[in-house]
């Protein structure tokens, strides 16, 4: 896959890229966060459970995200990587609060499958981790050696991410699923389309379109509670700025992949064979660099 702009332009050739999923080897006490509701991914999920999904779908190749907030993940998922050409980045993790973050970065540029970095911000008892001065340090170096930089939140964390992504303002950032909104309350609060409003003027901050049936209520939602949020992302993002993932497999607890797939197809159906090629693919092709 071609990774400059002349080649990878938003244009109807473009790749099809699913620029957020998984894999794990199950086990019950690193992936505690799997509550017993979520039964139904209590199991390993590798290469070789996703690649015929993608394939059947029409979609090109995935980008790998971290789950476990170790480097022995990184190199697990390097591995895969390098093991299954259909994967065609991977966004690990780092400590960016380490003294030696910068030696490790510096390692790193040997793997160019390795795009990014994220941290479980949502996490975090400290709800403005993210402005912690020590993170903040490792933060700026992200930009000297290419990488991207994953956010994973909570709606009530959005106001620190607009000063996050504001400090740094030539930091590529990509919010992820949308900053996890309360779909299942079936109602979108003024103050969430502010929020969103206000780190989207942040040209620097792109959107994954991700994640949305999971928050929603798993067993009972329908399509159009989806709208108002999607209108409200490509209101403030643009189309230049928003990307496609599934969040296969966690997205199993309440739908199938092709389920995630037909909601955004169908929103997105009328716009331009441009735009549609652009959040599909070429958005997160000159993103992650893939």
């Amino acid at each position: 896959m071609a990774s400059n702009n002349s080649e990878n332009s938003n244009t109807g050739g473009s790749a099809k890229i699913d620029a957020h999923q998984h894999f794990w080897k199950y086990d019950p006490v690193r992936h505690a966060w799997i509550t017993p509701e979520m039964h139904v991914i209590q199991r390993d999920f590798l290469p070789s459970d996703l690649h015929p999904v993608l394939q059947q779908a029409g979609i090109d190749g995935c980008v790998l995200v971290q789950v476990d907030q170790t480097l022995e993940e990184n190199d697990y998922l390097l591995d895969l990587a390098k093991e299954n050409d259909f994967i065609k980045g991977v966004v690990g993790w780092i400590d960016l609060r380490d003294p030696e973050v910068e030696q490790k970065l510096a390692h790193y540029k040997r793997y160019p499958r390795l795009k990014g970095f994220r941290h479980i911000l949502q996490g975090e008892h400290d709800r403005a981790f993210m402005l912690n001065p020590n993170f903040k340090r490792g933060i700026a170096l992200l930009e000297r050696y290419g990488y991207t930089y994953d956010i994973l939140i909570y709606p009530d964390q959005l106001g620190y991410t607009r000063d996050f992504v504001a400090a740094f303002p030539d930091q590529p950032f990509v919010l992820d699923h949308i900053a996890k909104p309360h779909i299942k309350d079936r109602y979108i609060t003024e103050e969430w389309k502010a929020a969103i409003r206000a780190v989207a003027a942040h040209k620097n901050l792109h959107c994954k379109i991700s994640g949305m049936v999971t928050e929603a209520d798993w067993a009972h939602w329908k399509p159009e509670h989806f709208r108002v949020y999607l209108d409200t992302i490509v209101e403030a993002f643009g189309t230049s700025r928003i990307m496609f993932g599934s969040d296969w497999p966690v997205c199993l607890v309440a739908a199938s992949y092709d389920q995630v797939l037909q909601i955004v197809a169908d929103y997105f159906a009328p716009f331009s064979e441009t735009d549609k090629a652009a959040f599909f693919g070429g958005n997160a092709i000159n993103f992650y660099k893939l």
